[in-house]
């Protein structure tokens, strides 16, 4: 067997494996006596049938398999001989394989990088005070209350939190809107629909609400809005202006519910102390968990900014693909046409590469930390998970099982994830944190 090992890129090699004619045969010789054992050939006892009337009769599988033993033991020879950490086959160049022939073959590999782990204890990160301010307790209140608001008819100008029903066209340059997006007619024009005064939230169209205040049932006025240059909604009129002719057909002001038993009883407390209680743990909570997302995230910038090194060209292949589906599946649930897709498809690759290229070496990275640290999956991290998804799903842990241990692949995604996520906890553990200067100030 001659080996030949040459470079592609720093993390891509290709191996050429020679076998002599002789290794060949030998292979070709068990693949016969292997079929051989379980051929069913009349007058023959297994494994006693001439090896011709097994080629009459296997001729297929025979070659078949022999095409996979010799392929094989090129590639555990080139292992063996070179020692390479090969994360990923890219390619194989089987050439002309037969009994009495010398095979070359040619693997196309990616490489697992090398690089050196940065000291692991003290990264620093920083959090936010979790203890909510009687401030933002209120606001939490205010919030519950518009969520059972009542909306009553009001005759007078709108006003901040009241909702108007208008009618509205829109133009560009003198253009209707529905000529540049005749796919989105809610952009172009609708006879009738709901928007908030001055509200925190943007509407369906970016800046119309803030400029309704003042405005009375029956008033006409035209109103200037720009969309935004990334404006996912309707893409073709991203970093447009557009001219509204806008209607005001009715206005209800938001009247909230008075703080009294009822109000208590549906948010399951006693009284005004007990509401305030749970809005405050409720919000200790949600900080709590921010933080320990932001620190987790932290964390992996420092270690990627810190570590050098050249990502596998195939893993990022696959994770880009990833991400684009990702991507896309999401933007189609916001309306994303197969046409918009098409438009702006160079720009998404980008994008979904780049990011694709930060996540494989965050893998690699965590997967490093794993390795230094000794950290495995144990048999309590399987059954918490399968705790969880049930949980989440509502599937019965015993399907849960059985799904995984039919799919290797996911059940291989599912332990390494656990991997990464135990990586961090440590690194987050032996994390630096500093609170942020919003607590000092508290």
């Amino acid at each position: 067997m001659n080996i030949l090992i040459q470079d592609v890129s720093p993390t891509r090699k290709t191996i050429s494996v020679n076998l002599d004619a002789v290794e060949v045969a030998a292979e070709y010789k068990v693949v016969i006596g292997e079929v051989s054992k379980h051929a069913s050939i009349p007058g023959f006892r297994p494994g006693k049938a001439p090896a011709q009337m097994i080629l009459k009769q296997y001729g297929k599988a025979v070659a078949e398999e022999f095409k996979q033993k010799v392929v094989g033991k090129a590639y555990r020879g080139a292992i063996d001989e070179t020692k390479l950490d090969i994360i990923q086959v890219v390619n194989v160049q089987e050439g002309d394989i037969a009994p009495d022939k010398f095979a070359g073959i040619v693997f196309t590999v990616d490489l697992r990088p090398t690089f050196e782990l940065p000291d692991l204890a003290g990264i620093p990160v920083t959090v936010s005070p979790v203890e909510p301010t009687e401030a933002e307790v209120a606001k939490g209140i205010d919030s519950l209350r518009s969520e059972r608001a009542d909306f009553k008819v009001a005759e007078r100008a709108a006003q901040k939190s009241d909702y108007v029903k208008l009618a509205y066209e829109g133009t560009v340059d003198g253009k209707p809107i529905l000529e540049l997006v005749p796919d989105k007619q809610i952009f172009g024009k609708v006879p009738q629909t709901w928007e908030e005064v001055e509200g925190e939230n943007e509407g369906l169209i970016p800046g119309l609400g803030k400029q309704l205040a003042g405005l009375k049932s029956g008033d006409k006025k035209e109103i200037t809005v720009t969309f935004p240059a990334e404006f996912a909604g309707a893409p073709a009129l991203a970093g447009l202006s557009a001219v509204y002719a806008v209607e005001i057909l009715e206005i209800r002001e938001r009247v909230l519910p008075e703080l009294d038993e009822a109000f208590f009883k549906a948010n399951q407390v006693d009284d005004l102390a007990g509401l305030q209680t749970k809005i405050h743990n409720n919000l200790k909570a949600r900080k709590d968990y921010e933080n320990i997302s932001g620190k987790r995230r932290q964390i992996v910038d420092a270690l990627v900014a810190k570590v050098e090194f050249p990502v596998p060209e195939s893993l990022v292949e696959q994770e880009t693909q990833s991400v684009l589906r990702q991507f896309i599946q999401e933007n189609q649930r916001r309306g994303l046409t197969a046409e918009q897709f098409e438009k702006d498809k160079d720009q998404l690759i980008e994008g979904a590469k780049k990011a694709a290229q930060s996540r494989v070496k965050t893998q690699l990275i965590l997967a490093r930390v794993a390795e230094q640290e000794k950290l495995a999956v144990e048999a309590a991290d399987i059954d918490a998970f399968l705790y969880r998804q049930s949980m989440q799903t509502g599937t019965k842990p015993d399907k849960l099982v059985k799904e995984l241990t039919n799919d290797r692949e996911r059940l291989r995604a599912v332990q390494q994830s656990i991997v990464f996520d135990k990586a961090l906890d440590l690194l987050v553990s032996k994390a630096v944190v500093t609170e942020s200067a919003e607590a000092a100030a508290v």
